[in-house]
Formats: structure tokens, C-alpha cells, sequence
């Protein structure tokens, strides 16, 4: 079908001039939808549903900081009452700048069409500049409604040469995803120590209450509890947002009130902490030991990450209203409020947070506590789920299967065996550390690390996107990584104490992420570098003396270039191909979603009569695969639909004039160089260059009117249609290559260890293709290679 694009605009007068054919992979990317997408800007009653519901999913933890704060920066106790102005005036400007300021009216905007997080980010890069490492980018990926490429403007130079430098280094493309994958593996190890400092935490006030229980039967408390909240996690996000964020509210009810109590009743002196002196005057008076301390000021601001990593289940504004008008003002009553206590009674700072709770409250703020340290937990863990959903669809991590929970938005998605892992590190760490200050020394690094990253892959946002005026980015660099690096200094200082946690937890992460994109990326080159061309194929098809049996054949191949070394070695074994043979690649856009009406490129192979179509079956890394039946029937309906205008774009072409018909295209798809960059013919050309047509579509209507297409030609176009529907209703078989991936006999050891073993286990031990595809069993055949790299 042909391409409706946007860009034509200009160029009207040039409809019916000079048609080209079409049997590029412009296929079936017409019909541009402007639909919403679930992180879009609503309207208002959306949006504060969408408010309400945040509440409970992405505060939690951020919410439930007031429970040990005060108790892990003073480990050793107060040494000088005014050194609470400092600690309190500390928390008050983190919790400003860092998560209000630079996350909720910077960060969030740098949304990838709505998704969140780091692999958001990375994905937008790569949008707009080529710094992904498998060559698989298409021009015609950026005519996909949901891309909105802007246009660098002539002023705008350095955006320019920062785009080119980026795609030319190596380094630069791998500096990035490095980049990506770390803070992919922090907040995952984020997801596992969330629920253990939150409910651990909350669950040992009862031991103010009952004395006599030993701090094992707390840890047995908390890992009951933690068992329950991760078997609730496969009902969903929605059903547990909107049945969480009642309890956070009343949470924050709580918190505000007892800390507006306690200002009152204690010291309203406090309200000076808001006279930034006293943090110079901390600083002054306390040297190492203030900088120390900042490990524990800094677990005021944790979960801020979730904030960006769960935007793609709510928006931007909805994000924005509620920490404005209901979390801040709520959490900040209480630290203040606490500081006010403290005041009075800093012998109490070890557990201050029940001690400040006034008598006849503290069973009600026992319970409601439990109930927002487990709520505290939901935020990391739906994060976690979100950012390893993205990152599998680019590639970056092996195959897990992920439930989409709503139907009425993508974003809200289960992993099962993520689930499992994540309950299970956290109940190992429960057990292992037993207590909050360990367990918050290893938080830290989490927290910090990952807003490093941000910073990082912010700033490259800011230059190749947003093109924001350098002397604006340069003070924004230097304030939050001044703060920042900071904070992470203070949180290594406790690496012995717990501080390794996270650090082994991301180790083991990247480990497993980079070696399965690294034999990804290989695997992709392999076949780029045998692959079949055209005249190749006509070869085969000839001397083979190929036999075609009824039926559908879809030959799953990663290449979106050309056609896969497994066809080959199919018909090598088996001299058999179905009457409709398609060689489907499944292509995932660094994009969140793709409209159904873009979804399909088509291209003829070898001749029409040949039945054979090349295929790329685009979707963005938010978007949900669907059944086999019904991916067949859609693809299928498409085709009818390209095999209809392909005939009668072919036909006004001929009936036209030979004398502005386009040059034949070399039909070669091997590698040429151009520049510093490998590229590939069919992908690079403009569609002023390429045999397509890039007007506006000519209906079939305006075609016929005008002479061009006879009936003879109108029954010819309707039994191809109906020959591949009749094919349809005999059966559809799912070819998969098996390939297995071997290191070359010339590899390095350390590379035989990677591929051989390594990424065996990981390719035997996770899900395979047909699972990911869901294709029924009977109807799948696998062809079996090998690849050495």
C-alpha cells in the first residue's frame, strides 16, 4: 500500500506528475492515527483520575522515608540540638531540588511519547540520532506518526555536528547503552531493596509496644508480609492503584497532621531549617561527620526514580499535580514535625517516628504505616516491570514472558518470573541484614547512581533534542552533579556495611543483559554478511525445482534487509515452500507504540508470481504482541490490501509515460559504505530516489475513473486477493530458525566463555521464540543452524 506522509504537504503540485513503482517496504504505512496514547496529555477528569491513582503506585516509597530518616543520619546519636536545623533545612532542599524540581518539571518531559525511564530515554536518542548498535534502522521508521523528528534548524549547528560525532563513534554508541543497561540494573536492584527497608522498617514499631519481642520474630513478620505483596502483583497495577491509593492518602493525612501537631506543640523554632545557613553552619561544625550523615539524608528522596520509570502507566501532568499539592506539603509536615520533637526529646532519635506519634494514634498510625511501607514497594516493583518490558523489546534482555493487566492501557504490565526473583532477593536480604541501616546503606547507591544517570542521558536530551541554549545546561550540570556526585560519595563510604549489596545485584544484571545484546548484535551482523539477495534467490527458486504446497508459510527472520540464510538451508533439506510464502521480521521502534494502520511494510520477491513477500511487522516497545491467529488474519488482510494498490500503482506507471519512470534500483541489499557508516541500499535512498510512490494515496476509485485500469485487470487484482485467502483458511505453518550460536575457532577465550556458555544457558534457561510469539506448537517448524561469530 502506499505512504501517506505528512511531509508531502509542499509538494501538491506534483501529484500525477511522475509515478514510481512500488515495490519498496513502503507497504501498508498509510492511514496516520493521531490516538492517545495512555501517557498523552488527557483531559481533566482523566488526569485526575490518573493523579488519584499515582498516589498509591509511585509515592509509596518516597511517602514512607519519615519512618527512618532522622534514625539513619544521627547513628550515633545528637551531638548538638542545632544540628537538627541542618539535617531538617538538608531534607527540605533535596526533596525541592532533586525530586520536585529536576523530576517533576524537568525530567519528566523528556518522556519517549509518554514511557518513563532510563531505557525511555535511550530509546528517544536513538531516535534522533543512530547511536543504536544493530543496524536495522529503515527510513522509512521515521514516517511512523509516533517519530515527530524535528527538523534541526540552520542556527542550531551544534545539534548537528553532536548528532554526527554520536553516530560515527563506536565508543559514543556504546559509552550510551552502558549508560542505559546500569541504571536498567539499579532500579531493578532498587525493586528488591524497596519492600525490605519499607515493611522491615514499619513492621519494628511494634516493638514499642511489646518489648518483648526479639528482632527475629520482626524479620518473620516482614517476610509474611512480603510474600503477600508479591503474590498480589498479577492483578495488576490498575486494580492495585486505585485500591492503594486511599490508604496512601490517609497516609499522608496522617503524617501531615501528627508533624503539624508536633510543630505546634513542640518547637515552632524549626521553621528556621528554611535559612539555607544552617547547612553551611552543619557542614562547619561537624566536618567528615556531616558528610557521612548524608547517606541517611539522602533516603528522603528514594523512589524519585520511580516517579519517570512509572510514567507510562499515568501522565505527566497527573504526576505533577500530585506531588505538588499532596505529597510534598505531606512529607514535609512530618519531617518537620519530627524535627520538632527531637528538639525536646533527641534521646528518641533512634526511633523517632513512633515515638513522635501522639498516644491514643499510634495503633492506627501502626497499622496504616504497614499498609504504606508495603504500598511503598509497589512503586520500585512496577517500575522494575515496566523498564525490563522496554528493555527486552530493544533486544537488551532475554526473553521473559509480560501480562498486560489492563486493557485499556499497555504501560500496566506483570513478569512473573521478575516477580519471583525480586520476592525472593527480598526476602534473602531481610534475612541476611535484619535491620533498616544496612539495608538503607545499600539503598543509597541505588538511589544516587541511577539519578546520575539520568543527569547524564538528560544532557544529551537537552543538546540533540530539546537544543537548549548551553549556558542554561552548563549551571544545571554543575549544580546536580555537584549534588549528586555528592550524595553518592557519602553512600560508598559505607560500602562495607551493606553498601556491596547493589553493587552485586547491578553486576550480575549487566553481566546477563550485556552478553545476551552483545550475541544479539553478532547474531544480526551474521546474517547481515550471508545474506540472500535477489539474484541469489532467483537462483534458487530455479535450480531447486521447488515444490509449493498449499497453505500459509510465515518465516520468522530478525533481518528487516534482504532474506535470511535459513531459507536457504530450509529448501536445502526440504525442496518444499507453501503457495503464500512470507519472511516476517518483527521490529521494535524506539518508540513506545505503533499504530495498527502503520504497522506492516510489504515488498515483492523474486516476481509477482512467485507468491513470496518480505514483511516487517513494526511495534513499539510498549506494544503488545498479539495470538498467532490474530497477527495471521492482520497480516494477511494488509496484504490483500498492498497486493490491490501494488497492481494499481504498477499498471498507471505503465500506462503512463516510460520517459519519467524511475531508473531501476540495483537489487542488491549487501552492505555499501557511505561515509563512516555501513548502510544498505533499499534502507538509505529518499523516496524521491527509491521506487515508491510518496504522494498521497491514489484511491482505486480516481484510478479507474480515469481509464487507467480495465476489467480484465480489476478480475486479475480480486483473484490474487482471493488465492491468498482461500491459502489462508488451509493452514498457517510458523517457520523459526534455530540457530545455534557458537564463538568462531578464532575467538578469544574470554569471547568462547561469553557465547558458548554464558549465553547458552541464558538462551536455554529463558523463553523461547515460539512462546514469545505465542504460536500454537502444531503448527511450528524449526529449522536448525549454526552461526559461528
Amino acid at each position: 500500500m502506499a505512504l501517506e506522509s505528512s511531509k508531502q504537504a509542499g509538494t501538491e503540485e506534483q501529484v500525477g506528475a511522475k509515478l514510481q513503482r512500488h515495490d519498496s517496504l513502503y507497504g501498508d504505512a498509510e492511514k496516520v492515527s493521531v490516538a492517545a496514547h495512555h501517557g498523552s496529555e488527557g483531559n481533566w477528569v482523566r488526569t485526575l483520575r490518573l493523579a488519584f491513582q499515582c498516589i498509591g503506585v509511585i509515592y509509596g516509597d518516597i511517602g514512607t522515608s519519615p519512618l527512618y530518616v532522622y534514625e539513619s543520619t544521627f547513628t550515633e546519636g545528637i551531638s548538638n540540638i542545632d544540628d537538627l536545623y541542618g539535617a531538617l533545612s538538608l531534607i527540605l532542599y533535596s526533596l525541592i531540588l532533586l525530586p520536585m524540581i529536576k523530576y517533576v518539571f524537568i525530567v519528566l518531559y523528556a518522556n519517549d511519547n509518554g514511557d518513563g525511564g532510563t531505557f525511555a530515554l535511550y530509546s528517544l536518542i536513538s531516535r534522533y540520532a543512530k547511536v543504536s548498535l544493530i543496524p536495522n534502522q529503515q527510513a522509512e521508521d521515521a514516517m511512523v506518526s509516533s517519530y515527530a523528528l524535528d527538523t534541526v534548524s540552520t542556527p542550531m549547528r551544534r545539534a548537528q555536528r553532536m548528532k554526527k560525532s554520536m553516530e560515527s563513534s563506536k565508543a559514543a554508541k556504546v559509552a550510551i547503552f552502558i549508560l542505559a543497561i546500569l541504571g536498567t540494573a539499579m532500579v531493578i536492584s532498587d525493586g528488591a531493596l524497596t519492600p525490605a527497608i519499607s515493611v522491615l522498617s514499619a513492621v519494628s514499631g511494634l516493638q514499642q509496644k511489646a518489648p518483648e519481642l526479639k528482632q527475629g520474630h520482626v524479620v518473620l513478620i516482614t517476610i509474611a508480609i512480603l510474600v503477600v505483596l508479591f503474590s498480589v502483583q498479577r492483578f495488576g497495577t490498575d486494580k492495585v492503584g486505585y485500591s492503594f491509593a486511599p490508604i496512601i492518602i490517609l497516609w499522608f493525612l496522617l503524617i501531615g497532621g501528627i508533624g503539624l501537631y508536633n510543630l505546634i506543640s513542640y518547637d515552632v523554632g524549626v521553621l528556621r531549617a528554611f535559612y539555607p545557613k544552617y547547612i553551611v553552619d552543619y557542614f562547619k561544625r561537624n566536618g567528615k561527620n556531616a558528610w557521612t550523615s548524608l547517606g541517611g539524608i539522602l533516603l528522603c528522596f528514594t523512589g524519585t526514580e520511580a516517579m519517570f520509570a512509572d510514567l507510562g502507566h499515568f501522565n505527566v501532568r497527573s504526576v505533577q499535580l500530585s506531588f505538588s499539592f499532596v505529597l510534598f506539603p505531606a512529607v514535609s509536615l512530618a519531617y518537620i514535625g519530627q524535627a520538632a520533637f527531637l528538639r525536646q526529646h533527641p534521646e528518641h532519635v533512634l526511633d523517632t517516628f513512633y515515638r513522635s506519634v501522639p498516644g491514643p494514634l499510634f495503633w492506627p498510625t501502626f497499622i496504616i504505616a504497614i499498609c504504606a511501607a508495603i504500598i511503598a514497594s509497589q512503586a520500585m516493583i512496577s517500575g522494575a516491570f515496566s523498564i525490563i518490558q522496554q528493555s527486552q523489546t530493544l533486544g537488551c534482555f532475554p526473553r521473559v514472558k509480560v501480562i498486560h493487566t489492563s486493557k485499556h492501557y499497555g504501560g500496566q504490565v506483570y513478569i512473573p518470573e521478575v516477580n519471583f526473583v525480586l520476592g525472593l532477593l527480598c526476602v534473602i536480604i531481610v534475612l541476611a541484614f535484619q535491620t533498616t541501616t544496612d539495608i538503607g546503606h545499600a539503598y543509597g547507591i541505588c538511589v544516587t547512581f541511577v539519578m546520575i544517570i539520568t543527569t547524564i542521558l538528560l544532557v544529551i536530551v537537552m543538546l540533540l533534542i530539546w537544543r537548549v541554549n548551553i549556558w542554561l545546561i552548563i549551571p544545571f550540570c554543575l549544580i546536580y552533579g555537584f549534588i549528586e556526585v555528592l550524595f553518592l560519595s557519602s553512600a560508598l563510604y559505607k560500602f562495607k556495611e551493606g553498601g556491596y549489596l547493589p553493587i552485586v545485584i547491578t553486576i550480575v544484571l549487566v553481566t546477563v543483559m550485556g552478553v545476551w545484546h552483545y550475541v544479539h548484535v553478532k547474531k544480526y551482523w551474521y546474517e547481515l554478511e550471508h545474506i540472500v539477495t535477489n539474484e541469489r534467490m532467483t537462483e534458487l527458486i530455479q535450480t531447486r525445482d521447488l515444490k509449493r504446497i498449499s497453505g500459509v508459510g510465515f518465516l520468522y527472520t530478525e533481518l528487516v534487509q534482504g532474506i535470511s540464510p535459513i531459507f536457504p538451508h530450509l529448501i536445502e533439506k526440504i525442496p518444499f515452500v507453501h503457495s503464500v510464502l512470507l519472511f516476517v521480521s518483527i521490529k521494535h521502534l524506539p518508540v513506545p507504540h505503533v499504530e495498527v494502520t502503520e504497522r506492516f511494510l510489504f515488498r515483492n520477491i523474486e516476481s509477482k508470481t512467485s507468491k513470496m513477500f518480505r514483511c516487517v511487522a513494526r511495534y513499539g516497545y510498549s506494544d503488545k504482541l498479539e495470538g498467532a491467529k490474530e497477527f495471521a488474519d492482520s497480516l494477511i488482510a494488509q496484504l490483500q490490501s498492498y497486493i490491490e494498490e501494488e497492481s494499481l500503482i504498477t499498471n498507471m506507471q505503465i500506462q503512463e509515460t516510460e520517459a519519467h519512470a524511475t531508473s531501476v534500483v540495483d537489487s542488491s541489499t549487501r552492505p555499501r559504505k557511505v561515509g563512516s557508516s555501513t548502510v544498505y541500499v533499499e534502507e538509505t535512498l529518499k523516496p524521491s530516489e527509491t521506487m515508491v510512490l510518496t504522494q498521497p494515496r491514489i484511491s482505486s476509485h480516481s484510478a479507474c475513473s480515469s481509464g487507467r485500469i480495465n476489467e480484465e485487470q480489476s478480475h486479475s487484482i480480486a483473484e490474487e486477493k482471493q488465492f491468498v485467502q482461500r491459502e489462508l483458511q488451509k493452514g498457517v505453518v510458523y517457520i523459526l530458525g534455530e540457530a545455534e550460536i557458537n564463538a568462531g575457532p578464532n575467538s578469544s577465550f574470554i569471547k568462547k566463555i561469553v557465547v558458548n556458555y554464558i549465553y547458552s544457558f541464558l538462551r536455554n534457561n529463558f523463553r523461547q521464540g515460539e512462546k514469545a510469539f505465542h504460536i500454537p506448537r502444531q503448527q511450528i517448524l524449526k529449522v536448525g543452524m549454526v552461526y559461528e561469530i
